[in-house]
């Protein structure tokens, strides 16, 4: 494999090279801080160019459902979809997409899947509600199961259902139709369509990047449990794996270069110099793929280098620029914990109450779950405060940390990004946004799909900040220092931290 990543850094940098004038061209438009790191990005991924007036950033979970519908309702090729599961009881959604196949006799339906988060065993088992849908339309509705090497086959006979995600899912939130897509951190459940709090950013009218996120679900397809019809003596669904010449326990190093290469591919077709051309485009969209069992880790590469290039070189007259930052399950991954310590950019970080954690008065070890997060915040501000960058110590400096969390009575929080500012009074130019958490589980067992865009569009600025503005119109200040952790959650995180 070594040989295969010294070949794309190869054929990265010979084509770099052979376009740099013309990357120069295409990011001048860019504010001047966002230039080095637009033409970093593009080194190593695959770079879209569009228009504003195709972004469309959405606020609220019904929103958010009303217009997956409508995406839906308008296929007329194909709708994929990717989410770790779809839940049992959403019969609209599930009609919606069965009339949309009834009236096009040419669509299919593409469903990405988490296996073990799909086939929990009982009767709301998420796979038992697609059978109606694959009985009709047998031919026309492909579902694929994915399922994480890291649990051995001998583990997998061992641990409890539920507890076998821990190990890894499939988190990758796509969802589009034809030439549009919707990228979030929603799952297919009603929480997400009604009070759990996410991101969601609608792209219409881009058949290149709606090929991308296809081709990369049909990539994963192929390495994933199909699902088929029972047998006629049987009422349990068939699931089947797709080649017997591979063992499903050790897909590793086949995933790892088949992404590579997946990846390689839409970067030396992205990156050519006409797609830059346009006067109307002015935003441009990096995919990144995270994927740490199986050594694509190509979001921690993007995060190090947001840091590298954001950064002021100087303190004397450049203002002091802001990152906001959140996830709902804030247990940041080491790496980017350090960037933020030692990094001059302030940054505001947002993160779930624990009575917003979606495992809140969960029964059995998941109720430790928000309080375990409590632990990992209070370890995150004793670093902070040991760096000399607590926004609320006594003479804290314009490029402190500050962290918050999200309190709404009866709903729970789910959302996860960065965006960037220049300056803390000027609206974000950058946003990092997607399937990832930012945490260590996103970026060692999960497999995630996340975007970086940037734009010079004052109306997409203004958007951006319109949905830090909503997200952090429930921020109160930080409390969990005031807040106990019991001895057998501790116990529990220095075992599974990691997993969390």
């Amino acid at each position: 494999m070594s040989v295969l990543f010294a070949n794309r850094r190869c054929c990265a940098a010979a084509l770099f090279k052979s376009i740099s004038f013309h990357r120069n061209i295409a990011t001048q438009h860019l504010h001047p801080c966002l230039r080095d790191l637009a033409s970093a990005l593009a080194v190593n991924q695959p770079c879209f160019s569009l228009s504003s007036k195709d972004v469309h950033i959405l606020h609220e979970p019904a929103h958010f459902y009303s217009r997956l519908l409508e995406v839906i309702r308008r296929a007329r090729r194909r709708i994929f979809l990717s989410s770790l599961y779809l839940g049992s009881e959403e019969r609209e959604l599930l009609d919606a997409i069965g009339s949309a196949l009834r009236e096009n006799p040419g669509l299919h339906v593409y469903l990405l899947l988490d296996y073990n988060r799909s086939t929990r065993p009982g009767p709301s088992s998420p796979v038992l509600a697609l059978l109606p849908l694959l009985r009709n339309h047998e031919n026309r509705v492909h579902v694929s199961l994915f399922c994480s090497p890291m649990l051995s086959r001998l583990a997998t006979s061992v641990v409890p259902p539920r507890f076998k995600e821990g190990w890894g899912t499939w988190h990758a939130k796509v969802y589009g139709s034809d030439d549009e897509i919707i990228v979030s951190g929603a799952n297919l459940n009603r929480s997400y369509f009604t009070n759990r709090k996410d991101r969601y950013l609608h792209f219409t009218s881009q058949p290149n990047l709606a090929d991308y996120c296809f081709s990369f679900l049909r990539l994963i397809s192929g390495f994933s449990y199909q699902l088929a019809l029972p047998d006629s003596a049987s009422t349990e669904p068939l699931i089947k794996w797709p080649s017997p010449s591979i063992n499903p326990w050790k897909i590793q190093p086949l995933v790892e270069h088949s992404l590579s290469n997946f990846q390689t591919r839409h970067l030396m077709t992205s990156a050519y110099p006409h797609a830059f051309e346009s006067s109307s485009n002015d935003v441009l969209l990096f995919p990144m793929i995270q994927g740490g069992q199986f050594n694509i880790r190509e979001e921690e590469r993007t995060v190090s280098l947001l840091f590298h290039h954001l950064a002021p070189q100087t303190s004397s007259v450049v203002p002091t620029p802001l990152m906001n930052l959140t996830s709902g399950y804030f247990g940041l991954y080491r790496p980017y914990q350090d960037l933020i310590l030692k990094s001059s950019i302030s940054c505001d970080i947002l993160v779930a109450s624990p009575q917003a954690n979606g495992f809140y008065g969960s029964r059995g070890l998941s109720g430790l779950i928000p309080e375990g997060y409590t632990l990992l915040e209070q370890r995150f501000m004793r670093a902070v405060r040991a760096a000399g960058r607590d926004a609320s110590a006594k003479g804290g400096s314009s490029s402190a940390v500050r962290l918050s969390e999200w309190v709404r009575e009866g709903w729970t929080y789910h959302a996860k990004g960065i965006w960037f500012s220049p300056s803390q009074s000027s609206p974000p130019v950058l946003t990092l946004f997607g399937s990832t958490n930012l945490n260590s589980r996103s970026a060692n067992l999960d497999t995630e799909l996340s975007f970086v865009m940037l734009t010079s569009s004052e109306a997409l600025q203004k958007s951006f900040q319109a949905e830090v503005d909503g997200l952090w119109q429930c921020a109160v200040p930080w409390r969990g220092a005031e807040r106990h952790v019991r001895w057998r959650t501790r116990t529990i995180v220095g075992m599974v931290g990691g997993m969390l």
